[in-house]
């Protein structure tokens, strides 16, 4: 019988685990009503003797149901917003009213709640001007008053732990800074931190943490936020330099503003998950929204990426029958009675994608995304962030200028556009001369490709700044020549190509621009079609160039075997003079998965059965612009030296 009741025992408590660790990610209807019938915590206030204030102060407590003396309690310290006091959480948040229902549904470790006021001066009532200059510093003295001297009341007057991994701090807005600032700056007191909403307050990221890995020794770092909050971007800071630093942490997202329903949501997510072990491997699993992706436009909330690189679409076309996203494969969307269309896809992988709408059954573009020249027309785009994506972040560094010019191609007896990146200083250093680099985009794109998906002005500007690539300009012409599609890569396409750029582009380049002159200041590159546009040309006439960039490219068999083969029989017959020109032939490809791997290492044999020497990368990511954007960072570096 002993045995039966231990069993029992035993199940209650994996129960209650497991019921800690399954949280709701959004509180359910009536999580913060009263219930008579259950049993309910206690609040008291307390008074302790403030060393660092010089006089008595108040905070509020919470004890749990069933509080013993006897048994050693946990502790969360939950602080207020600016304009509020020890009584903010209290009257307006309802925190013993959602704990004591947590309690009951077996979902909360047992933990005693203390609710301070966290404007640390005499007179510290949320009167008069709460924006005063003294007002705003006594949050920051407030560091001091409760390290000092409210834990160490608590602790001498409670029964509690007194190990860091049984102390909590959390927070809503100025709380929510104060929360990061001392939890951050005092790991060795706190090993759970919950910053809802977080305010100026604040500190930099790198200031808060100047020793990131030192946060790995925090239990949970919490950080919430609602959508529609505009102090959003001090909570998505915060969150980016975590994960640039892979410190694993929550980032929750909830639909809402600055105000009490979110933060009501936050203390009831965030308290289930105190004082028990976490899988730090699913948090970036939690959360109920994502962020916008910086490719929306101006304001628009949808599509959001999630932590886990999933992305959520929102579409409003309520005559609509059906609707999907075309986004590596066709994701359905339901719909609401408001006619809104939503659904979530698949996690995808940290890149540039092109995706459309497809309204019942016709592609179009998302009108709430930027538009991007792809797939042999105009688009929508996603950028997913990833690790390794710093060297074309916007950066507080000099920068140059992308400029749009027209000339007139006397090869196709019309007007074609050219994109210009000159660099920092360009305009204000009018003696001064620079190298050129011809780069070329791929099939279904065009001129503007590598000014805005490939971020060339952004990669260059960087690289520039660290003293790794001279400074240079970059011309990026439209290689759609004659016919268009599949057939743009035939021989007839590739010689006009070249004559345009021999006779057109490069005269107008030089013209317009300080360009030095000579194949010592001259390279040229390209991505796929660009890729097979810059090996014909430069083949052909490499006492152009010093530099050739050949990105996820190689000649396309069987459909271009005649022209490789007379490629490789002229690179045979002039095999001293090209190798004496052209100092840097530089290939890359995005690994196995890249579409155009087989061909570029049947290239790769024919270069070393004839001897021509050469630079071979892989950077993973298949056929995709953040391949193409490395193969460009790091053919830069290797330019006009």
């Amino acid at each position: 019988m002993r045995n039966s009741r231990v069993l029992t025992v035993a199940f209650l408590m994996l129960g209650l685990f497991v019921s800690a660790q399954n949280t709701d990610r959004q509180a359910p209807q009536g999580f913060d009503v009263e219930k008579k019938e259950i049993p309910h915590g206690k609040i008291d206030t307390i008074q302790y003797e403030s060393k660092t204030v010089g006089t008595q102060r108040k905070a509020l407590i919470y004890t749990p149901p069933g509080f013993k003396k006897g048994e050693k309690y946990p502790v969360l310290y939950l602080l207020h917003g600016i304009g509020g006091d020890e009584k903010e959480w209290y009257n307006q948040g309802k925190p013993n009213v959602i704990l004591d229902n947590l309690y009951a549904q077996g979902k909360l470790q047992p933990m005693i709640v203390v609710l301070p006021n966290g404007r640390a001066m005499k007179d510290d009532r949320a009167t008069g001007n709460i924006m005063a200059p003294d007002k705003v510093e006594a949050f920051a003295i407030f560091e001091k008053d409760l390290l000092n001297d409210l834990i160490p009341f608590v602790e001498k007057k409670y029964p509690v732990r007194k190990d860091r991994e049984s102390r909590a701090l959390a927070g809503l807005s100025m709380g929510g800074g104060q929360t990061q600032n001392f939890a951050f700056g005092n790991i060795d007191q706190f090993a759970w931190l919950g910053a809802f909403s977080s305010a100026p307050n604040t500190k930099e990221p790198s200031q808060l943490l100047p020793n990131p890995q030192d946060a790995l020794k925090m239990k949970l770092i919490f950080i919430s936020c609602g959508d529609a909050d505009g102090l959003m971007p001090f909570s998505k800071r915060t969150s980016d330099y975590l994960k640039k630093n892979k410190i694993p942490h929550i980032f929750y997202i909830e639909p809402g503003g600055h105000d009490f329903k979110v933060w009501k949501n936050d203390l009831y997510i965030f308290s289930q998950l105190l004082f028990n072990p976490v899988d730090k491997t699913k948090f970036d699993e939690f959360t109920v929204l994502g962020t916008p992706a910086a490719t929306n436009i101006r304001n628009a909330q949808y599509p959001q990426i999630l932590p886990d690189g999933k992305v959520m679409f929102k579409i409003k076309a309520p005559e609509a029958q059906k609707v999907q996203i075309d986004l590596g494969k066709k994701y359905d969307l339901k719909k609401d009675a408001d006619g809104f269309w939503t659904g979530t896809t698949d996690a995808q992988s940290g890149s540039f994608h092109y995706y459309s709408l497809l309204i019942d059954g016709v592609a179009v573009a998302d009108p709430s995304s930027e538009i991007f020249y792809g797939m042999g027309r105009y688009a929508s785009g996603i950028d997913i962030p990833f690790e390794g994506g710093d060297f074309y972040a916007l950066k507080d560094i000099p920068h140059g200028d992308i400029r749009i010019k027209n000339f007139y191609s006397k090869v196709t007896n019309s007007w074609r556009r050219v994109f210009i990146y000159t660099p920092p200083g360009y305009d204000q250093n009018p003696s001064e001369s620079y190298p050129a680099l011809y780069i070329l985009h791929g099939g279904g794109e065009d001129e503007s490709g590598w000014a805005n998906q490939g971020k060339t002005n952004l990669i260059l500007d960087n690289l520039i700044a660290e003293g790794k690539a001279k400074k240079m300009i970059i011309i990026m012409p439209d290689a759609n020549i004659g016919q268009g599609g599949i057939r743009n890569f035939g021989e007839r396409n590739l010689q006009m190509f070249e004559k345009e750029l021999k006779e057109s582009i490069i005269p107008f380049a030089e013209s317009s621009y300080r360009i030095k002159k000579g194949k010592g200041n001259r390279a040229l590159a390209g991505l796929s079609m660009g890729g097979i546009y810059t090996l014909y040309t430069g083949i052909q006439n490499s006492d152009m160039f010093s530099g050739l960039g050949v990105f996820s490219s190689g000649y396309m068999l069987p459909m271009l075997q005649d022209v490789a083969d007379k490629q490789y029989k002229f690179l045979n017959e002039n095999k001293s003079a090209f190798s004496s020109n052209v100092k840097n032939l530089w290939i890359s490809m995005g690994g196995k998965d890249d579409i155009a791997y087989e061909n570029g290492q049947k290239m790769l044999k024919e270069f070393d059965r004839i001897g021509i020497k050469y630079t071979y990368t892989d950077y993973p990511g298949g056929h995709t612009w953040p391949v193409w954007r490395n193969s460009l960072h790091q053919f830069a570096q290797e330019l006009f030296k």
